[in-house]
């Protein structure tokens, strides 16, 4: 989204929350840019992407780390990284017109591909997921009152704009936020759309592999700045949504609902302040913002878990990364 894109002033800690030990063991990336794309593929193989054309890989579990992004492209800001492996990784950068492109690289980041640059000055593209090594979706902004999706066969070697036929029609002033890489997420043949700005968040569900969607409303605070920020789902019948407003980081305001297969329902509980990434860790949930790192072994009760920043987290299998400003990144 158009948005989302300078630093937050200052976040303060949750008020009368006391300070927790770290969750996070921080790992050092040699860079001070805003890091919101983030792919774990194992405990010692993960991907970071962020301004200024940056693409960062570890393959030791963050001791060190490569810079590996597309030469030529340091006014880039990739907001969005899926990595299959540690050789082979596609990274999204966001913008108006020409500023979204997709890169693909099958050599870790030796050489890339540039698969697709955007010509159409109204869309704007926020986020991609795949559902396997071929299929995938890159999500834009609403084009003419409907979100546009891209849809590739091949690995994202190349990619094809879908007909909007079996897209719902946009609110007013519905989008998409680029704040975690989180705003399209996949399981099995299904896929969902996190959306804010209009009147009402909502998630857009496709269970056909994204030919056709259903929008549904989700019990999270909407407006200029505030909605659904991130979307992850364990199996195709059991998923969570997350969010807030981005400019009131501590807001005390619930924001996070579940879905069971029968439809969104707010949660027990929920994290308190703004949060723009979860992840399932296990039958767990992890949960990160500028203010804080929350978990939860059950999504029904959360505990604060770090105040450091964070915007995205990813995890795979018992290890979990996150990713944020000034270049941080932690696993734990």
């Amino acid at each position: 989204m158009r948005i989302i894109a300078a630093t937050l002033a200052a976040f303060l800690a949750l008020p009368g929350v006391a300070s927790a030990d770290p969750y996070w063991e921080l790992k050092p990336t040699g860079t001070d840019v805003r890091l919101r794309g983030l792919s774990a593929v194992s405990g010692q193989v993960a991907w970071v992407s962020g301004s200024k054309g940056t693409v960062l890989r570890t393959t030791n579990g963050g001791r060190t780390w490569d810079p590996v992004g597309p030469p030529g492209a340091e006014a880039l800001e990739f907001r969005d990284v899926e990595a299959f492996d540690a050789r082979t990784a596609v990274a999204l950068s966001i913008g108006e017109g020409e500023s979204s492109r997709i890169y693909r690289t099958s050599d870790g980041g030796r050489t890339w591909q540039e698969s697709f640059r955007n010509t159409d000055p109204k869309a704007f593209y926020d986020c991609m997921a795949f559902f396997d090594r071929f299929r995938g979706l890159a999500l834009s902004d609403p084009v003419d009152g409907k979100f546009r999706v891209l849809r590739t066969w091949d690995g994202g070697r190349s990619w094809h704009v879908d007909d909007t036929k079996g897209m719902p029609d946009a609110l007013p002033g519905e989008f998409a936020f680029a704040a975690s890489g989180q705003c399209v997420t996949t399981s099995g043949n299904h896929a969902w759309i996190a959306t804010g700005g209009g009147a009402r968040a909502r998630v857009l569900e496709s269970r056909d592999g994204g030919r056709s969607w259903k929008a549904s409303d989700v019990p999270l605070p909407s407006g200029a700045a505030a909605g659904v920020f991130a979307v992850a789902f364990k199996t195709p019948w059991r998923g969570v949504a997350i969010g807030g407003d981005y400019l009131e980081p501590t807001d005390p305001t619930p924001a996070f609902a579940t879905n069971d297969g029968r439809g969104w329902k707010a949660g027990a509980t929920a994290p308190v302040g703004y949060r723009s990434g979860i992840a399932y860790r296990g039958s767990g949930l992890v949960a990160v913002g500028p203010s804080g790192t929350d978990t939860s072994r059950d999504g029904r009760t959360w505990e604060v878990a770090d105040t450091g920043s964070f915007d995205t987290v990813d995890c795979a299998g018992d290890t979990c990364w996150a990713a944020g400003e000034k270049g941080r990144v932690g696993r734990a």
